[in-house]
């Protein structure tokens, strides 16, 4: 009797067995799939005019964005604060983040360098005031390379745009995503996996996620939709 209970255990166990490796193999060919299933992207061109100065890609950008989301190959970042301190509403622009693409998450660029001192002189030919001036993990050295701040910049910075990824950049109009494709590349990101893909005041897709609430006449912001990355400057390590 009691060999007779060892042996259904043994092939109790054995099925058991064999249903996690099934599963297992399973799941290991489901990836397989899914990285095979990424469909190539275009490569990199700029567009034409204004917007080629500032970086943005003629075929990835407030367009076309739509047709390149949800891929597990690429992160998504917008680049914009919450609540920017410059006056952007001089220029056509907002200062609050009213809006975001889905899948996007939000790095502002304002917390990862200063602005470099022409762009700031640019905005205040075009009546943009008010650029942010508080803490960064990076600055600007006189030879125009970036420095660390504090021993955990690079590591943040890593983890926030991963470089085995393809990463999109999107900000208000450009500039910002602009200026962190930069400064990525300048720190040692590979150029040909980062995509300027525009700015979400002239996206033009169908995956856009308002922040806005209205009630009456008074006008809040669901910025809990947000999956936002703040940097705590208090919590680092100055160098």
């Amino acid at each position: 009797m009691r060999k007779n209970i060892g042996y259904v255990i043994v092939i109790i166990l054995l099925i058991i067995g064999l249903g996690i490796s099934v599963t297992f193999n399973v799941n290991v060919k489901q990836e397989k799939e899914d990285k095979c299933s990424e469909a190539p992207l275009p490569k990199q061109e700029l567009s034409e005019g204004l917007r080629g100065t500032y970086g943005i890609d003629k075929n990835i950008n407030e367009t076309t964005i739509d047709n390149y989301l949800g891929r597990s190959d690429t992160v998504y970042r917008d680049v914009r604060m919450l609540e920017d301190t410059a006056t952007w509403e001089n220029k056509g622009g907002e200062r609050v983040l009213t809006g975001f693409v889905e899948g996007f998450e939000v790095v502002p660029y304002a917390y990862l360098t200063e602005f470099p001192e022409e762009y700031v002189k640019q905005k205040a030919d075009e009546n943009v005031s008010g650029l942010y001036e508080g803490k960064t993990l990076f600055h600007l050295d006189d030879d125009g390379n970036y420095v660390a701040n504090y021993k955990e910049s690079m590591d943040i910075l890593e983890y926030l745009f991963p470089k085995d990824k393809y990463i999109f950049i999107m900000c208000g109009a450009g500039g910002y995503a602009n200026f962190t494709k930069k400064m990525l590349v300048a720190l040692g990101w590979d150029e040909t996996k980062i995509y300027n893909v525009g700015g979400y005041w002239n996206y033009e897709g169908k995956k856009g996620i308002s922040t806005i609430n209205k009630n009456g006449s008074k006008t809040t912001y669901d910025f809990w939709k947000v999956n936002y990355h703040d940097i705590d400057f208090d919590s680092l390590t100055e160098v």
